[in-house]
């Protein structure tokens, strides 16, 4: 048990005190909220997308890839957005509210937290294997926020899907594009492989060199400029949904999704790299663009963003707990 709390702790707490960093800037003010605004569209427009495509093409080969883990990923994901919407249109008739509640409840923070998470708890089988989920689980998590957000939205507000947008929003995505291109060229690989071609993409060294350089700053940067976005206001106005929210992205998601992964993990082949990106995708807080949507759909704007806020305290909790029951059972 000592070893699972130590091995819990160094994976976790490294993460949180960048987080606590990027806040006590902004508390300092040595740095503007604009450079956090700004530091944010960076992350999800260069660092984001390079620290992915370079996990993906670190794959030896496609085989390697469990269709399975990427199968249980989406379906998990999908239950629990449909068990969200119903336990939310019981608990609050406000359609404003529901959509911030159910799109906080089902989208992680995976891109953030969630990747630099697998790579810490596995290595770079970890990180290849969060590299390669993030090619469905982004796309899902957006389609399925647009749905709700379609859905339940404040009166008056119209927001009236298009699909061809949607799709289109969806494609030109940062963080697809970086899985797609890492998928792509190790798509290229392959063939040469196939074919007997000698040369590789990771013989440019000096090209490999600059995205490993961008790679290994992707993580302590996107860190601290979340935590530097940190708001605490409303929380008493809205302290019944808060508590809600986060209770069930934080405890009942958890919960539901690893173990499930657990009970099915013989049938599902599951290893420990699948289960370091589980953590990242089920055991994360809310992600800090489901607050941002949120504002753009017509949704509660100001509980999704405390219930980013609150999620993110209490994950500090519940992504340990959830990595000490994992290696005490030997799955990490």
């Amino acid at each position: 048990m000592t070893d699972a709390l130590l091995f819990a702790a160094q994976a976790v707490l490294p993460i949180f005190f960048l987080i606590g960093t990027g806040y006590a800037l902004k508390r300092s003010q040595i740095v503007t909220d604009a450079f956090f605004e700004m530091g944010n569209k960076l992350t999800f427009r260069l660092f984001l997308p390079v620290m992915l495509f370079c996990n993906v093409y670190q794959i030896e080969r496609f085989s390697d890839i469990n269709p399975a883990f990427i199968l249980y990923g989406i379906a998990a994901v999908i239950v629990i957005s449909l068990l969200a919407t119903v336990i939310t249109c019981v608990f609050t008739h406000d359609n404003a509210k529901r959509g911030a509640l159910i799109q906080a409840m089902f989208r992680s923070n995976y891109a953030i937290i969630g990747i630099p998470l697998a790579a810490s708890l596995f290595g770079e089988k970890g990180a290849s294997a969060a590299g390669v989920m993030s090619a469905f689980c982004v796309p899902l998590f957006n389609i399925l926020s647009v749905i709700v957000l379609t859905v339940f939205h404040k009166e008056g507000v119209r927001t009236a899907p298009d699909l061809r947008k949607m799709l289109i929003g969806v494609i030109k995505n940062p963080l697809i594009l970086g899985t797609v291109a890492g998928l792509f060229c190790l798509l290229i690989r392959e063939l040469f492989v196939q074919c007997g071609i000698p040369f590789r993409l990771s013989q440019m060294t000096w090209l490999f060199e600059a995205l490993g350089s961008i790679k290994g700053a992707c993580t302590p940067f996107a860190l601290i400029v979340l935590g530097g976005r940190f708001t605490f206001s409303a929380v008493s106005r809205l302290f019944r949904e808060i508590l809600f929210g986060t209770l069930f992205r934080n405890v009942a998601v958890p919960a539901i999704g690893l173990s499930a992964a657990y009970f099915m993990r013989d049938l599902l082949h599951l290893s420990g790299e699948h289960f370091a990106v589980y953590v990242g995708v089920f055991a994360t807080p809310a992600a800090v663009a489901s607050a941002i949507m949120a504002k753009e759909m017509g949704a509660d704007e100001e509980l999704a963003g405390q219930l980013v806020v609150w999620t993110s305290l209490l994950g500090i909790l519940t992504v340990f707990v959830s990595v000490t029951i994992l290696r005490g059972i030997g799955l990490l």
